[in-house]
């Protein structure tokens, strides 16, 4: 499988922002953990804190890989413009949240994504991409 994480804002800050919330390492460790899990599959990372950036890597992805998961950070709750970049490409989706957003400020309870993605995955810290791409694996064999 070739496999594209896109992380959106403020996710390249992992590691030092509210690390109660997000943990205490950066996305880089994780990273490292899931490219040694699954040596016989590609997996790429993107990262932007620009709304324009993520959409226009969705659009490429949907060309380039095989699946993608994504943490549309903040985004989540406001772009239209994102849910509507995932359903134009023709590839499998996952939401990704680090923390569970039900328990959290109300504003993060809806996502503007979820319709539009493959299946969705919180709460389960960093350990969510590891489960993303899992589903991933069973989904495409």
């Amino acid at each position: 499988m070739n496999l594209l994480i896109i992380n959106g804002p403020n996710l390249n800050m992992l590691g030092v922002r509210e690390p109660s919330v997000y943990g205490n390492q950066p996305f880089e460790v994780s990273l490292k953990k899931l490219r040694q899990l699954y040596p016989e599959h590609v997996i790429e990372y993107y990262h932007s804190n620009i709304e324009g950036e993520i959409i226009d890597t969705l659009q490429k992805a949907g060309l380039l890989y095989d699946a993608v998961i994504l943490n549309a950070g903040g985004y989540t709750h406001t772009s239209v413009a994102i849910a509507d970049a995932i359903r134009a490409i023709r590839i499998p989706v996952v939401e990704v949240h680090i923390s569970n957003l039900s328990t959290r400020e109300s504003f993060r309870h809806t996502s503007l994504i979820s319709p539009a993605v493959t299946g969705l995955i919180m709460g389960f810290g960093m350990d969510g991409y590891r489960l993303a791409i899992e589903s991933l694996l069973k989904k495409l064999s």
